[in-house]
């Protein structure tokens, strides 16, 4: 099993670096497009909405409550009663996120108006800033539709993971990055606001993700006819698990929806600024934290209906250590290296110095939060393959207030940045609840491989920092031509990693500890 894992990880990590590569090249021309104007603004805030309702329909609460169950049924081994479940699923899910999606776009102005509030006042009082609130409205009229499609993408998606089919999920984003890019590049031009063609290219490849998964499903003997069924048990089974998962799964996208609503009362570029430190940290995220979340929950959903309690909680243990090795060292590498890195990839057109510090300064206040991020994707697993959606919820609840109130405490002060700084401390907040309960209900304790392990990492990463430190050139990176900028960041990661990998070595870092004890 935990070669399985190993080789499913790595194809999830592959296929997700392909994307995340073209998501950075999208996110390049977007920043060499907009900048950090209140275009870019907008666009963002458009964008992000459907994502959020995504993450809820698709790939968080729902895929947390969908795959279980799927895993229970497909387990049986009646292909009848499993084809019955996908056709009344996909149909019961494409009809309620189809309507969700009309009403989205008819309600544009109300859902504009409240989570752009300080714009939406800004437009009431007759302020020049009002017309963000404008260019939202009509903006989300076109990225809504993304919902319906890509809940479809998420649910067939899911299907194909529990098949163990993780390659065809772990690509299908590609095709969305691409048709960003290509829209941005071919249609830009023929809008007065440039912002548009980024909108009709989330609109395009919400679709073209979704046709794209269809020829697998098909392959797979499960592209069946959608109905309706609402009542079905398996589906009753479903949508009772994730009503309270909507909100535990979720609880960070509503976290960043407030920051947005924040955001939106502060300077022009808050957003931007946001926007951009968190594509940075979506990479390590997605790389490492996502992937291996992926193909843990198939694995843990079998070994609870399975009744192997040893190796749900050595496979548990294996994540824990996985995300530990790799997102340690991604916080503080993000975190040091914030201004270099920014300033490489986002720094031309209309993307300044100016806007590559200030983004800078969230990226260091997310990337402390990093593996916060990826032990709760890791963790929550661990709930939802035994069907228990109660706890994360209580846990979500309270990591929530707990944001609001960071949000508070920090915005006034340090504004955006206190943010950021306010997100990372309710992740981190949220991964340790998720971890002591998982102890205390006597599922999961860290083995004491695993505490050695980490204290290597933790050794190692502290050598790392230090050649980064000593590599660091300070402000005069700025004046460097773009070649000699990226040979400095080049050279610092590569010499960080070399050392990172040696002194885990000289610390007794062995194969045997990449692998789970459930093998």
């Amino acid at each position: 099993m935990s070669r399985k894992l190993i080789k499913s990880g790595m194809i999830v990590s592959v296929m997700t670096l392909l994307s995340r590569v073209l998501g950075l090249v999208r996110d390049v021309v977007v920043a060499r497009l907009m900048g950090d104007g209140a275009a870019a603004d907008v666009f963002f805030f458009a964008n992000k909405i459907p994502n959020f309702l995504r993450r809820l329909f698709a790939e968080g609460a729902f895929a947390q409550a969908f795959i279980p169950v799927l895993t229970e049924v497909h387990q049986k081994g009646n292909e009848t009663e499993l084809k019955s479940f996908i056709a009344k699923i996909s149909g019961t899910l494409g009809a309620l996120v189809f309507v969700t999606s009309f009403i989205g776009v008819i309600a544009s102005p109300v859902l504009s108006a409240l989570f752009g509030a300080g714009w939406f006042i800004e437009w009431l009082q007759g302020s020049p800033d009002g017309d963000k609130y404008l260019l939202a409205s009509t903006m989300l009229k076109i990225t809504f539709p993304y919902l319906a499609f890509i809940s479809l993408v998420g649910l067939s998606g899911a299907i194909l993971n529990t098949l163990n089919q993780f390659a065809v999920a772990a690509f299908t984003p590609v095709l969305l990055n691409v048709c960003i890019i290509s829209c941005a590049i071919v249609m830009a031009d023929t809008f007065e606001q440039p912002a548009y063609a980024l909108a009709w290219g989330v609109f395009i490849g919400g679709f073209v993700q979704l046709i794209f998964q269809l020829p697998f499903l098909y392959r797979a003997g499960l592209l069946v006819k959608p109905k309706w069924g609402w009542n079905d048990p398996n589906v009753v089974k479903v949508r009772t698990l994730m009503i309270p998962a909507l909100f535990g799964v979720s609880v960070g996208q509503i976290n960043l929806l407030f920051d947005t609503l924040i955001a939106s009362f502060l300077v022009t570029g808050s957003i931007s600024w946001l926007y951009y430190s968190d594509r940075l940290l979506e990479f390590p995220l997605g790389l490492f934290g996502i992937a291996i979340a992926t193909v843990i929950l198939p694995t843990l959903s079998r070994n609870h209906v399975a009744n192997n309690p040893k190796a749900f909680s050595a496979n548990i243990d294996w994540a824990f250590r996985m995300v530990c090795l790799l997102g340690i060292p991604a916080a503080l590498g993000l975190g040091l290296m914030a201004k270099p890195i920014l300033t490489v990839i986002f720094q031309r057109g209309a993307f300044t110095q100016e806007t590559a510090v200030m983004a800078s300064y969230s990226l260091t206040a997310y990337a402390f939060g990093l593996l916060s991020f990826m032990l709760v994707k890791v963790l929550a697993p661990g709930f939802y393959s035994r069907q228990d959606t109660k706890t994360p919820v209580k846990f979500g609840i309270w990591c929530m207030a707990a944001n609001m109130v960071f949000n508070l405490l920090l915005a006034v002060p340090f504004g955006y940045i206190g943010l950021a700084t306010a997100t990372s401390l309710s992740a981190t907040l949220n991964a340790g609840l998720l971890y002591f309960a998982l102890h205390k209900q006597g599922v999961f304790a860290l083995s004491k491989m695993s505490l050695l392990f980490i204290l290597r990492i933790l050794m190692a990463s502290t050598a790392m920092g230090a050649v980064i430190v000593y590599f660091d050139v300070g402000d005069k990176f700025f004046h460097y031509t773009l070649v000699e900028q990226i040979s400095q960041v080049a050279t610092t990661i590569v010499m960080a990693v070399g050392v990172f990998v040696f002194t885990m070595a000289l610390f007794g870092a062995r194969p045997r500890h990449f692998r789970s004890s459930a093998e």
